[in-house]
């Protein structure tokens, strides 16, 4: 069968290809319903990525956060009409240290590969989670992201020694406002401080104890540890201002993606004794850790509704790039496509 898919060809010029597509007994073929953008997709369709990188990962569909309807399973584990979460992390091992979204063979949709901007994907069983009926399917788009905050706080936890009377997280968009949130529910005895730069965007985060601005920090603000969600240039300034102001022995967690080297006070993460843990992306086990968190505490649906931006109804080429073009523009939240059936 031919499938329709929606490839970037160059920094904001899509097309439309025509790939053949073989039925067989091992792999399930989803219709994409809701599409959510994501920062590193707009890095390829700005042109902002390196050329040397650009040139070698276009032409190729976008968008990692999705769901969709199951419409062909052989292996009868889904129904037909199935909501599901597609995972974007595609391993091509196992190991039993390396988790699988650090597996240097691993492949990775929409970097490199298509991603789900097209009429159908072709997924295993393994690389999909079934959605609760519970999850508004306008949140459920972008549970990736919120995978990716689950996993980097699953290994800052295991990290972080055990006093964790306060916690500051830097950075008021959408992945400091996912992490912070997460925070809240997993650690709920520590004093959560959101740090950011932007008063409109910080009043979001309402179920933190204490929202700063970065320029009105005071002397003797402290804390045991920290998460960086600041990214970009920007974060330079950011994970050394943590460093000042982190108390001896803290773990800080690295969230934000930088194009460019970011230099850090390595003086005071000696004289500290500092613990820095990076992050990226996640695999299947955070998907389903993530839904279990769900179930637990359903409240945080609830406010990751607030970060719901907009939404577009899309149809053709137009209708996507109108979608990118306004999701540049937005102060805070995801921006979903959802495709007209």
């Amino acid at each position: 069968m031919l499938n329709t898919v929606y490839q970037l060809k160059r920094p904001r010029q899509f097309e439309v290809v025509f790939k053949e597509m073989d039925l067989d007994d091992r792999h399930i073929l989803v219709r994409p319903t809701h599409l959510s953008i994501c920062h590193a997709d707009q890095r390829y369709y700005q042109g902002t990525r390196p050329d040397e990188v650009l040139r070698a990962k276009l032409p190729m569909a976008l968008i990692h956060e999705a769901i969709g309807s199951v419409i062909y399973d052989p292996s009868g584990q889904f129904q037909i009409g199935d909501r599901v979460v597609m995972i974007p992390n595609l391993p091509l091992e196992e190991d039993p240290v390396i988790a699988e979204n650090y597996l240097r063979s691993s492949r990775f949709r929409a970097s490199g590969m298509d991603g789900f901007l097209q009429e159908y994907v072709q997924t295993t069983a393994d690389r999909m989670i079934l959605l609760s009926d519970q999850v508004n399917p306008m949140v459920a788009a972008f549970t990736e992201l919120v995978s990716v905050s689950y996993h980097a706080l699953q290994r800052w936890l295991r990290t972080a020694h055990a006093r964790r009377n306060e916690t500051a997280v830097w950075g008021d968009g959408n992945l400091g406002y996912i992490t912070a949130l997460l925070i809240h529910y997993l650690c709920p005895q520590t004093k959560l401080y959101v740090v950011g730069v932007h008063e409109e965007k910080l009043s979001y985060f309402t179920f933190a104890d204490e929202v700063l601005l970065t320029s009105q920090l005071k002397e003797d603000f402290t804390f045991d540890h920290a998460l960086e969600c600041v990214g970009g240039q920007a974060a330079q300034y950011a994970i050394n201002q943590m460093i000042d102001y982190i108390r001896p022995e803290g773990t800080i967690g690295l969230l934000g993606v930088s194009e460019e080297p970011v230099p850090l006070d390595t003086r005071m993460i000696l004289e500290k004794g500092l613990r820095i843990v990076g992050s990226s992306r996640s695999g299947r086990s955070d998907f389903e850790g993530l839904m279990e968190l769900y179930q637990m505490h359903p409240h945080i649906l609830s406010y990751l509704e607030n970060i719901v931006g907009e939404e577009f109804v899309v149809r053709d080429i137009k209708d996507i790039r109108n979608a990118f073009e306004a999701d540049i523009h937005k102060l805070m939240g995801k921006t979903v496509m959802i495709w007209d059936e």
